[in-house]
């Protein structure tokens, strides 16, 4: 099923454009990162997507019309910072959160187990860590249980143990069959939890797939030599080599995954050139999020 397909969204402040004729399909099931630098259109983009931005033109449809103009009883979202009252704990919070929806059986301790809170339940809001607030929105989004959760930016701000909660807590989310809405500008945190990819920079959409179909199947090598002409001259014609970089004095070869560093260390030797470097490394969604950017 498609849980939400947008045609031509478009989004304007002034002369900025801040989304320009995004068109995507997010499926049930899938984790989506949309993935961007600051300032790219994420935000403006889910916030036009919960019908909290007026969109100027272009249209979107959620869970294809089955729920009809009322789609919002089946989305959790956490666009902000987690907003509740400091001298409450968790479950009065929950409970607040719970009457605002009109959910008579929230299952609050059901969730607290699920973002692994239950253990501080009846701690004050106040003495919550950033990543323990975090953790406690994303409960609050999932009230009502929500077929899909809408996440903005929801590792921001937090240190290194905070992030590693949050993300833990995402994907086990995902894994009870949840579709998730991510944006994020941290490339490390979608290729560890997302499933699938869209990727905007200046309110354009420049590519989507699933994470595994946008790194390419080609593998780095950095190779040296003392005789680097001669290795030029080796490298030259050999077809499994789409592509060569010089960097910091050394070649940046893009190579077939099948066509190894051994096999490469031995051709070098048959045709009398000793390697002084020769490293493989697989590409990552950073390096492929860059190629694909800076191309645009």
């Amino acid at each position: 099923m498609t849980v939400l397909e947008t045609n031509a969204l478009s989004k304007s402040y002034g002369r900025i454009k801040a989304v320009n004729q995004l068109s995507l399909k997010v499926e049930k099931g899938q984790i989506l990162g949309i993935l961007g630098p600051n300032g790219s259109g994420k935000t403006t983009f889910l916030g036009m997507v919960l019908d909290i931005i007026k969109k100027d033109s272009g249209n979107y449809v959620w869970f294809e019309g089955l729920y009809g103009a009322y789609p919002r009883k089946h989305l959790g979202a956490l666009l902000e910072t987690p907003n509740f009252y400091p001298y409450k704990n968790a479950v009065d919070n929950l409970d607040i959160v719970a009457h605002i929806k009109n959910v008579k059986n929230p299952r609050i301790d059901e969730l607290l187990e699920i973002v692994n809170l239950a253990h501080r339940k009846t701690s004050p809001f106040r003495a919550y860590s950033l990543g323990m607030k975090q953790r406690l929105g994303i409960a609050g989004a999932m009230i009502g249980n929500p077929d899909v959760l809408i996440f903005d930016e929801p590792t921001n701000g937090l240190d290194p143990q905070g992030i590693a909660e949050v993300r833990n807590t995402i994907v086990e989310i995902g894994k009870q069959g949840k579709t998730i809405i991510m944006a994020s500008h941290i490339l490390d945190e979608v290729e560890k939890v997302c499933t699938h990819v869209s990727i905007i920079k200046n309110g354009n959409h420049l590519a989507s797939g699933s994470v595994g179909s946008i790194i390419s199947d080609d593998v780095q090598v950095e190779i040296a030599a003392a005789n680097m002409d001669g290795l030029r001259n080796m490298l030259s014609n050999d077809t499994r080599i789409s592509q060569v970089e010089e960097k910091d004095g050394k070649l940046v070869l893009y190579v077939d995954q099948e066509f190894s560093t051994a096999e490469i260390n031995q051709i070098a030797h048959n045709n009398g050139i000793t390697l002084t470097h020769l490293v493989a490394k697989a590409k990552s969604l950073e390096s492929e999020f860059l190629e694909i950017t800076s191309k645009n």
